[in-house]
């Protein structure tokens, strides 16, 4: 299917050279993805942008995107949601989202609207810190990894926190949209 752009502002994505609508949190994400590259020191081929998750909820399938997933050393170490309004209420979906992704949960999950950033250790679901300078490097990211061996969630709390993840992420509006 080919997109109908007429109506909307397009921009040049980043990480990957797409053209993007600029539409709700785009234009934060676009922020985003410039500091992690520039300042972090992350290489654009460690990004990966709109990462497509299914997940079956409740017996049913249930599609989705997730804003950013960063890679270090080819593991999956951070999940980014971007957000246009405010950071605290992206708290809960942003740690869920990184617990419930992968095989076993994320580390670390960060909610950011380009201009700061709320960090929080995904495992224990515990505040790091606030600040895009609190997002860490990869270097940070690599000590970290190493401290933790990844554990994966019993399944009777992976489904409920797909249950808690899927209720904040199905009333995303204002995006590009969920074509998974």
């Amino acid at each position: 299917m080919v997109a109908n752009f007429s109506n909307h502002r397009v921009i040049t994505d980043f990480i990957t050279g797409k053209t993007v609508i600029d539409v709700g949190p785009e234009a934060n994400r676009q922020a985003v993805e410039k500091y992690l590259v520039t300042e972090k020191g992350y290489a654009k081929t460690d990004i990966l942008v709109d990462m497509a998750l299914l997940l079956e909820v409740s017996g049913k399938p249930y599609h989705t995107k997730l804003d950013l997933v960063v890679f270090v050393d080819k593991k999956m170490f951070m999940v980014i949601k971007c957000a246009a309004g405010s950071l605290g209420s992206r708290e809960r979906e942003v740690v869920y989202a990184a617990r419930i992704a992968g095989e076993h949960p994320i580390p670390v999950a960060v909610a950011s609207d380009g201009h700061t950033a709320l960090v929080f250790d995904a495992i224990s679901r515990r505040f790091i810190g606030e600040g895009l300078d609190a997002i860490p490097s990869p270097e940070t990211a690599r000590t970290m990894l190493a401290k933790k061996e990844p554990v994966p969630l019993p399944d009777d709390r992976r489904e409920k926190e797909k249950i808690i993840f899927r209720s904040y992420d199905i009333m995303n509006v204002n995006t590009a949209g969920n074509d998974c």
